[in-house]
């Protein structure tokens, strides 16, 4: 098991002392409402307010409940996929990091208020990510940027991957921490299954959650990574953390997609934890990785690569 006292910061270790205080660690084990409600309690005790120019409006996009962020207008929308677990967020749970990447990059955010399990199953909010990112295109006639982090970070990619080849202009996608259905079995989810913010029995609880019955096999709407084919997928920025069971998923998300001739680049922070987004004000490690995603979310907006 990895040593986190050695890896993790003063001011992570802050950072997960103040999360713990709201949301015991345990909390996956409770019943959903008792989880939802102790998940916004702790983002609200973290929230900032909005930068100034940043102004929203709520609105459905393709039958899905969205808040759409503006600064200025933008040619290029970032459809945003928030983290949970497939269970637990929603608009207000990352509101903030919303505003803050249209601040950051000047472009329109959309955040997707997919339904979530235990009352919808998979693929349920899958069908939401994709029936949303189409609508926001058809209306807009905007390119998007795919964006999520965790639970939100495997959606993005799985529109990623179902829109291939479909009349939707994708630009990149952004991964946060992603889940993307790796090997529960090896790697880091052995190696960080005692993480501090997510434990691998935590992960397999809401992978529980989720479905219906059993995992399904060779569907790239709920695993990117059980896809056969990584050929025509767009330039993908990958950021993990170093202490976090998913981590793998990023690095072999990165390894399929470069066999396939796929512009990616990722990033694994050192030292940060499943959830550091929150910490971006109070951890320099954490304010880095947030300027990171949102500098790769501009350069993918503006059709750059600079890595």
């Amino acid at each position: 098991m990895a040593d986190y006292q050695k890896l993790i910061d003063a001011e992570i270790w802050a950072f997960i002392e103040k999360t713990n205080s709201f949301y015991p660690p345990d909390t996956a084990t409770y019943g959903v409402e008792d989880q939802r409600r102790i998940y916004d309690g702790m983002c609200a005790a973290f929230r900032v307010d909005y930068p100034d120019g940043v102004s929203t409006t709520d609105r459905v996009y393709g039958g899905v409940p969205c808040r759409h962020y503006t600064n200025s207008g933008s040619d290029v929308v970032v459809m945003y996929f928030h983290g949970g677990g497939f269970v637990v967020g929603g608009l207000e749970s990352h509101d903030d990091v919303c505003a803050e990447i249209c601040a950051a990059t000047g472009l329109d955010v959309v955040s997707v208020d997919y339904r979530m399990a235990p009352e919808h199953k998979h693929p349920a909010m899958f069908d939401d990510a994709m029936a949303a990112t189409r609508a926001v295109f058809a209306e807009t006639g905007k390119a998007v940027v795919l964006c999520g982090d965790s639970a939100g970070g495997n959606l993005a990619a799985c529109v990623s991957h179902m829109a291939r080849g479909s009349e939707v202009a994708i630009k990149g996608q952004v991964l946060v921490y992603p889940g993307l259905g790796g090997d529960f079995d090896k790697g880091s989810y052995m190696v960080f299954a005692d993480a501090p913010m997510l434990t691998r029995d935590d992960i397999m609880i809401y992978r529980n959650v989720r479905l219906a019955g059993d995992e399904p096999v060779g569907d790239p709407r709920y695993a990117p990574l059980h896809d056969t084919t990584f050929d025509g997928l767009p330039p993908t920025v990958i950021n993990t953390a170093q202490c976090d069971p998913l981590s793998d998923d990023g690095i072999d998300y990165e390894e399929a997609l470069r066999a396939a001739g796929v512009p990616v680049h990722r990033v694994d922070e050192a030292g940060l934890v499943h959830g550091h987004l929150r910490a971006r004000h109070t951890s320099e490690r954490s304010s880095a990785s947030f300027t990171r995603i949102t500098q790769a979310i501009s350069a993918l907006a503006a059709g750059e690569w600079p890595y």
